[in-house]
């Protein structure tokens, strides 16, 4: 469990990793807070946003919608590996999921099935959203991917945690898939590799 760093920190830490940052409006204070805590913070989730072009998918994420308002991440990591930070604070990504796997996370264990929602996990979590349909067929670009890896090691490092403290949605909520198209087992060796 972590204190969550500031924005300006969080803004630096992912520059600091040699990624490419777009700050999008007044990003540092757009958040939910006032409905409900962030932090302590436990560890990153990666998820794909089922949509394409980059400029919708990082205007969805930080405006949301009427049925889900944003931000809905802290940061949108582009196919160009660009990473637009839209929010920062309590962000509409990772919903209720299972309390099992936080505590896995805590711990740092291997993952139990996700089988009930009983754990306000947007208290918990750094998210980025993916710029990708997710159906399985859109592509990864080799930059994505890395944008990914080095995001969450960032993370990772900062905080003092391993590659096991980066999970998918799909880890998290049950009946979620996100993201599609690469594994997390994959997602977390290439983080583990870069925190070395």
């Amino acid at each position: 469990m972590a204190t969550p760093m500031s924005a300006d920190s969080f803004l630096d830490l992912l520059t600091g990793e040699g990624l490419t940052v777009v700050e999008v409006g007044g990003w540092r204070t757009h958040n939910r807070d006032s409905k409900g805590r962030w932090g302590p913070v436990d560890g990153v989730m990666i998820h794909h946003t089922a949509t394409e072009g980059t400029a919708a998918t990082v205007a969805l994420c930080r405006d949301g919608s009427a049925d889900l308002p944003g931000p809905r991440c802290h940061g949108v990591i582009a196919k160009d590996g660009r990473v637009h930070l839209v929010g920062y604070g309590r962000a509409n990504h990772a919903g209720a999921g299972d309390g099992d796997v936080l505590r896995a996370v805590i711990a740092e264990k291997r993952l139990p099935p996700d089988n009930e929602t009983d754990t306000d996990g947007n208290a918990h979590f750094y998210g980025f959203e993916c710029e990708n349909l997710g159906d399985g067929r859109d592509p990864w670009p080799e930059v994505q991917l890395e944008a990914i890896e080095k995001a969450a090691a960032a993370l990772c490092r900062h905080h003092g945690w391993s590659a096991r403290s980066v999970i998918g949605h799909l880890e998290w909520q049950p009946g979620k898939t996100d993201p599609r198209g690469f594994t997390m087992r994959e997602m977390r060796e290439s983080v583990a590799d870069r925190l070395k």
